[in-house]
């Protein structure tokens, strides 16, 4: 029977065999359900059963937000190590893995192109790169969508996901705060709309800088906004957290926020509100004073009786 066994079923067994691909199924990390991930990317990554977000990367975040033919804008290069940082491995050997697995230089992605039809330059931060965290090349990057901005005369866009300054690079990153504020006033000063997207989670020196700066606040459903963890905060105020604080609808309610956006209306809604403050102001008619009437011409006196 060896030959059966040896030879025989390998060889019928190769005729049969079906490669499966990985990853077909994925566990959504708050219901714990099964999702075929077919029907999560058509879904933009939102759990069917719960309607949980999960975290999609900034290309794939522009790719939903602008419409088709949209163009990705080269960023200029930032010093790789500028502190010559090490901790248990090189700074430079963290951010050359990063790069590698994000195919990306740094943690934000720069595109302009049209929602909708309504021209806008769109940021977008890449969590999985070093937690999306703020140093010299992402505060390049903001500064150079705000310049394109107004270079285009178009409203600028920012989704942030981001953990907050680089700890890497020290006070390089803490300085990228002021920059990126000052790029804020660059948009504002050319009257254009500056939107903030604010995704999970969205922490740190990204909270303290310009993501509060937005002429609208809009986030995603069940994003962690803050600017220090709540453990932190209640071993600093000796307090027990209100339940879903930090939470974007905790914000909503508490008047931080304007909207909390489903990610599938997300286009919709960008695009409309970009149409509504960009609709040009119609200087009101001057009044015209009327002419005054004319005085009602007297009748001539009757003849006196004989």
């Amino acid at each position: 029977m060896n030959w059966i066994s040896d030879w025989a079923l390998p060889k019928i067994s190769g005729l049969f065999k079906r490669e499966v691909p990985e990853n077909l199924w994925h566990k959504c990390p708050a219901c714990e359900q099964m999702i075929f991930r077919r029907d999560l990317e058509a879904a933009l990554h939102v759990c069917p059963h719960c309607g949980h977000h999960m975290r999609i990367s900034a290309v794939r975040r522009l790719e939903c937000t602008l419409d088709a033919g949209f163009s990705r804008i080269e960023l200029p290069k930032a010093p790789a190590d500028p502190l010559r940082f090490r901790d248990q491995r090189r700074y430079s050997d963290r951010l050359r893995e990063a790069q590698v697995k994000s195919a990306m230089d740094d943690a934000v992605a720069v595109a302009h192109g049209t929602i909708e039809g309504e021209r806008a330059v769109v940021a977008a931060f890449e969590f999985a790169f070093m937690g999306g965290s703020m140093g010299a090349g992402v505060g390049e990057a903001i500064v150079t969508a705000a310049k394109l901005a107004v270079l285009q005369d178009s409203p600028l866009v920012v989704f942030t996901a981001s953990g907050g300054a680089r700890m890497q690079e020290g006070a390089i990153s803490l300085m990228q705060m002021p920059r990126t504020v000052i790029a804020t006033r660059l948009v504002k000063e050319a009257g254009l709309p500056f939107i903030v997207v604010m995704c999970d989670p969205t922490t740190g020196g990204v909270t303290a800088s310009f993501a509060m700066l937005g002429d609208i606040h809009i986030a995603e459903p069940g994003a962690m906004i803050g600017f220090a963890g709540a453990r932190v905060i209640e071993q600093t105020v000796r307090e027990k957290l209100p339940e879903g604080f930090q939470r974007a609808e905790y914000l909503l309610e508490h008047g931080i926020l304007d909207m909390v956006v489903k990610r599938g209306e997300m286009r919709g809604v960008l695009a409309r509100v970009l149409g509504l403050l960009r609709v040009p102001l119609v200087a009101p008619a001057a009044a015209v004073e009327p002419e005054p009437e004319a005085p009602p011409a007297e009748e001539p006196a009757a003849p006196a009786q004989p």
